[in-house]
């Protein structure tokens, strides 16, 4: 999933009041009496004057009276733009290990992949193939054509010039293509099957990815030097179930400029091909 244009490049305090706003209005609806299923929300007009005014904020450059300003029915059209992707489009392509265990053997059968096809990191019966990262891998693999990439980085990310190092992340990312050195493209893959509420650590791999993102994106406006920057999770109970609001932050993110993209579960299926493609370009 890509970002939408129309709010690219938006002035960062856009970004402050969504998230003051989702934070006092809530990010989702609360589940129905018959059972339905809560969703990503969209705040009224009402309830961001009601949420600004209970934090004591002046609510003039988004509404004059009960009507949105210009810039405020931007900022409402992203909410409703955020909750139609996610509530649309992301949760149905978000896999259970079922789901994701049938199409890892499909496309395994198809490419007989030669690339690293990692076991995860459970015990017992829950022990297998990690998934969602050997689907990603043999993705990778089958579109490159032979060409060289790093599956699993064991070094911190360096972007060199004249021989010299220019920066280097803070964090060591799941895969970079062509090498962890100087890479056009690196990702990072958040695969929780197993388990049982969304943690301290799920949360964390978003605020990790926000971390590279922020030394990417100052990267290039210093040095003029891109890299592509890929952000793909999955599991449907941890992250639709349990964590709506870390989607809700990660569509922020999107839009902030601090990910290229990010692939939602079975989305590396039908977009994934396509994108390493573009890397070799």
């Amino acid at each position: 999933m890509q970002a939408c244009a129309t709010f690219l490049n938006q002035p960062k305090h856009f970004w402050a009041y969504v998230r003051t706003i989702s934070q006092e209005v809530g990010y989702t609806s609360r589940k129905s009496r018959d059972g339905t299923p809560s969703t990503v929300k969209v705040p009224t007009a009402a309830e961001i004057k009601k949420a600004l005014k209970t934090l004591d904020l002046d609510d003039s450059e988004i509404l004059t009276g009960d009507q949105f300003t210009d810039f405020g029915q931007t900022l409402h059209q992203y909410f409703i733009y955020r909750a139609d992707r996610l509530n649309n489009y992301v949760e149905p392509r978000l896999m259970d290990k079922e789901r994701a265990a049938a199409t890892y053997h499909q496309l395994a059968e198809q490419y007989q992949p030669q690339c690293d096809q990692p076991m995860n990191k459970q015990k017992g019966d829950k022990k297998a193939k990690a998934y969602f990262t050997c689907i990603i891998n043999m993705l990778i693999e089958a579109n490159l054509n032979g060409g060289q990439c790093n599956y699993d980085p064991r070094q911190l990310t360096t972007v060199t010039r004249n021989q010299r190092p220019v920066r280097t992340l803070a964090r060591r990312v799941d895969g970079a293509y062509p090498s962890v050195v100087n890479p056009k493209a690196i990702w990072e893959i958040k695969e929780y099957y197993y388990t049982t509420t969304f943690g301290s650590r799920v949360a964390d791999g978003v605020y990790e990815t926000l971390l590279d993102g922020m030394e990417l994106a100052e990267l290039h406006e210093h040095e003029g030097i891109e890299v592509k920057h890929y952000l793909m999770i999955d599991s449907h109970y941890t992250w639709w179930q349990c964590g709506k609001s870390y989607l809700c932050r990660i569509i922020d993110m999107l839009h902030m400029g601090y990910v290229s993209e990010v692939l939602f579960g079975y989305e590396v299926v039908e977009k994934l091909p396509e994108l390493v493609r573009s890397w070799q370009q």
